[in-house]
């Protein structure tokens, strides 16, 4: 649900932060005070393109804040600043994101339905989701029925066209992976061979002056050596004269260790350098090859080693694939059976369940105000696709002397958000978790006003509820009134308590939100509404 919003100098508000709750959330106001702002608020969050228009007078930037908890207690936390030359920023948990991926995570979270928005309506995809959400056992089965054959058709599918597509092509690249992975192979070079390599074209290169080096260092280290015997022997005496100065004795006989160490060292260094002309060649041509294979590759030994692998693999993957091109076709046959009758079970499942929710539509659409509605779910056949074997079209009259027609067409703006609430209420619970309708009410009054309000209520409670209107009947169902007051050109937004929703509510009856008369109407309007939930629950 929508946890916590904040507004800032979005419109004429000038700065609001509300915490709606949970169930149905009514918003009222007087006409152009504001109110439908808030749910402006949810579009940009939603990651509708921002307009220019919607920043304030307090400042050159609106700021949009949003936090959504889910049922187990998750939270995706989405603001947006718009700026007043129409450039936006979005902000999701706290860094910055694109608005394609604030709407992908919002994606399921909010409905908003407007009076001038078809919205989802006016796609195939969600009708399909309201009929899909009212299939039965059986349905469902059939629903997952058609998944299973349309994956394993796919994969028959993608395998046919990579053999059939061009036979050629595909033999041209085994022979191209086949070639590329032998050359590699051929060459024999291990993984770190590079390393050892490089070191050995360094030696044999400067071997003449390697050895003169290790032969200058050998001489100098047996002077050293020598020299330092005279100290050894010194302190030898000293030592024995001194007790104390055994350990600087200990410490000299050690160096002189090392340096007869070293000398032998540099001496058989000196004469293990390799002069060997033949030698180098053959490793400078190694060099070579394996500069050429870097160059072709990828720039080190282990990115061509593994350039030789995923070759190798390919290859087999395409003797894979050529192996299979005579049992093919017979696959996609079968696949393409299976698609097709699990495509009409499915598609028949579907026009059942369609029939069903178009039937209670109209029985909630009667109870809202519709003398002699028509709302009609029609399946069709349709090539095969990952959805299903149907077309899916919601057609839709006010009343049965109209000739009914696509929703996006036919329907005004409070028929749609009617429409909208019936659907919802056939088809049971809905995908958002928040949903939120802006004059839902236009063209409604009276009786039909209060069942309004009574199914608004009984929408919200497996949802958030949010509701723009003007009817005090449907007001008066609310879980949580916010109220938007106007003063000048600056706005403010504030909830009511009880006391604070039956002065509300007064006013949107009478006028009057200090009129005993009105208030004492508002009382029993609210309940009125009290009574109705409680004789539901």
């Amino acid at each position: 649900m929508l946890d916590e919003l904040s507004v800032r100098n979005l419109g004429v508000i000038t700065a609001a932060r509300v915490e709606p709750g949970t169930g149905l959330v009514v918003v009222s106001g007087e006409t152009g005070a504001g109110k439908t702002m808030l749910l402006g608020a949810l579009e940009l969050l939603s990651g509708l393109p921002a307009r220019a228009s919607v920043v304030g007078p307090d400042g050159d930037e609106a700021v949009v804040e949003g936090r959504f908890v889910s049922a187990d207690g998750d939270e995706v936390v989405v603001a947006r600043r718009v700026r007043s030359e129409g450039r936006s920023r979005a902000y999701l948990d706290g860094d910055m994101a694109t608005l394609k991926e604030i709407s992908n995570a919002m994606v399921g979270l909010v409905e908003i339905v407007s009076q001038h928005d078809h919205l989802a309506l006016g796609r195939e995809a969600e009708i399909r989701g309201l009929i899909d959400h009212a299939l039965d056992g059986d349905g469902e089965a059939c629903l997952a029925a058609y998944q299973d054959a349309w994956s394993t058709f796919s994969e028959v599918e993608a395998l046919r066209q990579a053999v059939e597509a061009d036979p050629g092509s595909l033999e041209r690249e085994r022979d191209l992976v086949v070639w590329q992975a032998a050359e590699i192979g051929n060459a024999g070079f291990k993984s770190d061979e590079d390393v050892a390599l490089a070191s050995l074209v360094s030696k044999l290169r400067n071997a003449e002056q390697l050895t003169d080096s290790l032969s200058t260092s050998h001489e100098a280290g047996i002077v050293a050596r020598d020299a330092w015997g005279a100290v050894v022997e010194a302190i030898r005496v000293a030592a024995d004269m001194d007790p104390e100065l055994l350990e600087i004795r200990v410490e000299v006989e050690s160096v002189s260790e090392s340096l007869g160490q070293m000398v032998s060292a540099m001496r058989t260094a000196a004469e293990s350098v390799l002069h060997d002309p033949d030698e180098l060649a053959l490793a400078e041509e190694r060099m070579r090859v394996l500069s050429d294979l870097r160059r072709k590759y990828g720039p080190s030994l282990t990115e061509v080693l593994a350039f030789a692998e995923a070759a190798s693999l390919r290859a087999h993957e395409i003797d894979d694939l050529m192996a299979q091109a005579d049992s093919l076709a017979g696959a996609w046959e079968a696949a393409s059976t299976a698609v097709e009758h699990a495509g009409d079970q499915l598609r028949a499942a579907r026009a059942t369940a369609g029939e069903s929710l178009a039937r209670d539509a109209i029985g909630h659409l009667q109870e809202l105000g519709f003398s002699d509605p028509v709302v009609s779910v029609e399946v069709e056949r349709a090539e095969a696709r990952p959805q299903g074997c149907d077309k899916i079209r919601l057609q839709f009259a006010s009343d049965s002397r109209l000739e009914p027609g696509p929703v996006t067409r036919v329907a005004s703006g409070g028929e749609l958000s009617r429409l909208v609430l019936a659907l919802r209420l056939a088809g049971g619970v809905g995908e958002a978790p928040v949903i939120a309708f802006d004059e839902i009410d236009a063209g409604v009054g009276g009786r039909t006003a209060l069942e309004l309000g009574r199914k608004l209520a009984e929408l919200s409670r497996n949802r958030q509820v949010l509701v723009v209107t003007h009817l005090p009947q449907v007001a008066a169902f609310a879980d949580a009134h916010l109220v938007v007051e106007r003063e000048g050109a600056t706005a403010v937004v504030q909830a009511l308590d009880e006391d604070g929703q039956i002065s509300e509510l007064s006013r949107m009856l009478a006028g009057l939100d200090d009129s005993p008369e009105g208030r004492e109407h508002a009382i029993e309007l609210r309940r009125t509404a009290l009574a109705q939930l409680a004789g539901e629950s």
